[in-house]
């Protein structure tokens, strides 16, 4: 898979994310402020991680900082659905098939930023270095 395929599957899935998470903000404020504004947060840093992929294609910064912000999304939901986040959302919650699709997407997201991170790496590593040429 290209460069470029792999930087758009990243820009879609923090977009999806930022999507649906923004939809639940209101579900979320309902249950209790911390989780709605959890929420609210996660949209925003999604959002800028969109424009930041969109509007910097060759920087390496925006790519790392998707990868950690959907591993964090990631390990919060096993975490929610497991054992409950304190403050946030201290009792576990039921898996629910949005929640699902969602992590889905997030995962491959994250897969995608991973690939770009050690291919750039790889391709800096075998890459010859060339004096006065």
């Amino acid at each position: 898979m290209s460069v470029s395929v792999r930087r758009d599957v990243v820009i879609l899935a923090c977009a999806i994310s930022a999507g649906i998470h923004g939809a639940l903000v209101p579900e979320h404020l309902a249950e209790s402020a911390a989780a709605g504004w959890a929420f609210a947060a996660s949209t925003v840093i999604l959002a800028v991680l969109v424009l930041g992929l969109t509007r910097r294609p060759a920087a390496r910064a925006p790519v790392l900082l998707a990868a950690a912000t959907l591993a964090g999304l990631l390990v919060a939901y096993a975490l929610a659905i497991t054992t409950g986040l304190p403050l946030l959302h201290p009792e576990p919650e039921p898996v629910e098939g949005l929640a699902l699709v969602t992590k889905a997407i997030e995962a491959a997201g994250l897969v995608a930023a991973w690939s770009l991170l050690r291919g750039e790496r790889a391709v800096a590593l075998v890459t010859p270095r060339t004096k006065g040429i």
